[in-house]
């Protein structure tokens, strides 16, 4: 019996010689096989951290568009408000004229100075402002010249009377000032 244990032995030797190799060869394809998930693994991630950025993006962008929407609608909504004002004011500068040849007796006249203050009122509550523009230096962005005039004790180039109010939406003109300057 011990030669047929030794053969016994040799076989098992042999046996884990084959299963050796083959475990060799699988160990190959194993690192071989990791190394291909491994690769396909970093252009993965490579991928999604790209789609990543490019919805980030896309993300900003569309919230710079929705920002310039809504200020270039502000922006039309105040040139139409300016626009629709522009075209009434010759109406408040008449009422105006008519308030300053009024006589004193005239009752009519309250009703109309009554009528100018509301008037005034709705403008002053759509953020029309009315330019004071007497003892101020001339500025060619806010006031229009319709005469030069000497005047005494008035440093040249500056407004010295007013003939049509002039108006503004905020920081933007409505109607520049119709004004006489000093020379």
């Amino acid at each position: 019996m011990t030669e047929k244990k030794k053969r016994e032995k040799e076989k098992e030797l042999e046996e884990d010689k084959a299963g050796a190799v083959a475990a060799s060869g699988d160990v190959e394809q194993l690192s071989a096989e990791i190394e291909s998930l491994k690769k396909q693994l970093a252009e993965a991630e490579s991928k999604t951290s790209e789609y990543k950025d490019n919805w980030l993006r896309s993300q900003a962008e569309f919230q710079n568009y929705r920002k310039r929407l809504d200020r270039d609608n502000e922006m039309m909504y105040a040139s139409m408000k300016g626009d629709i004002i522009k075209k009434v004011l010759p109406v408040l500068d008449d009422l105006e004229r008519a308030l300053q040849n009024r006589s004193a007796e005239d009752a009519w006249a309250n009703g109309i100075e009554l009528v100018a203050r509301k008037f005034q009122n709705i403008l002053e509550s759509e953020g029309i402002k009315k330019m004071e523009a007497v003892g101020t230096e001339f500025d060619p962005n806010v006031h229009e010249a319709i005469s030069h005039e000497p005047a005494d004790g008035v440093h040249s180039g500056y407004v010295i009377g007013v003939v049509q109010n002039g108006y503004m939406l905020g920081e933007r003109v409505i109607r520049p000032a119709l004004v006489r300057v000093a020379q």
